[in-house]
């Protein structure tokens, strides 16, 4: 049994949809700082900026659908244990500081229950936490284990670490309020703790012995009434 593929009208929309989620995903990718308009997808595309709207609905349900793309483009690129096991390619992301700012806009902005990116961001924290919570529980996988461990622990790392953590659940709260923001904060502390207690002391540079320490001869008053004058005479 074949699928049809789509045909006629519902075809050509389906197609220029694709192409203005394409259009949109390289402008924030090249944007950097810089906001993104919908007047620039629209010229990409060879559209008006109602056009474009015209195929999504609204300005943040366009916005939604690019953010969706940019995970399904990651996702089939990576899987999560490569994401998990392989994190350097998260580095990734500093070249397109335009996508990250729009992630984080649409996240946040997602917290309303009537926005377009809110079933879509619920979802996604949830299955993300069931699958790398299975990843971890399973440990790395075999090729890995020649590679050194991260181990590069301090008070500064922990302190970032703690700070984005805190950011983040209270997103994913928002989104899903059963979560104990306290609690799980207040446990990711403890296990900053722990690890910042197994770090090696640094090695301590060795000290040579003390010289023994002279001993003083008592002196008679005579000859501490004569020391002025030695001093005075020196001096002189």
């Amino acid at each position: 049994m074949t699928t049809r593929r789509p045909r006629g009208p519902y075809a050509k929309t389906a197609a220029k949809r694709q192409e203005i989620l394409d259009a949109a995903l390289a402008a924030y990718a090249e944007a950097g700082s810089r906001g993104v308009s919908v007047r620039d997808i629209a010229q990409r595309v060879g559209l008006t900026d109602a056009g474009v709207l015209h195929h999504f609905g609204s300005r943040e349900a366009l916005l939604t659908a690019v953010v969706e793309a940019r995970d399904t483009a990651a996702s089939e690129a990576y899987s999560p244990e490569t994401v998990l096991w392989r994190t350097e390619l998260l580095a990734q992301n500093a070249a397109t500081p335009g996508l990250v700012k729009l992630f984080l806009d649409i996240a946040a902005a997602s917290a309303d229950p009537e926005h377009p990116g809110h079933a879509f961001f619920t979802e996604r924290y949830r299955g993300l936490r069931l699958q790398i919570a299975e990843l971890l529980a399973g440990g790395p996988p075999p090729e890995l284990g020649s590679e050194e461990p991260v181990a590069d622990v301090d008070a500064d790392w922990a302190a970032r670490i703690l700070l984005a953590a805190t950011d983040g659940i209270q997103l994913q709260w928002l989104l899903e309020p059963t979560i104990d923001m306290a609690r799980d904060i207040g446990r990711l502390r403890d296990v900053l703790l722990a690890a910042l207690d197994r770090r090696p002391e640094p090695e301590r540079p060795r000290q040579s012995a003390p010289e023994p320490r002279r001993q003083s001869v008592p002196r008679s008053d005579s000859a501490a009434d004569a020391e002025p004058e030695a001093g005075g005479a020196a001096s002189a």
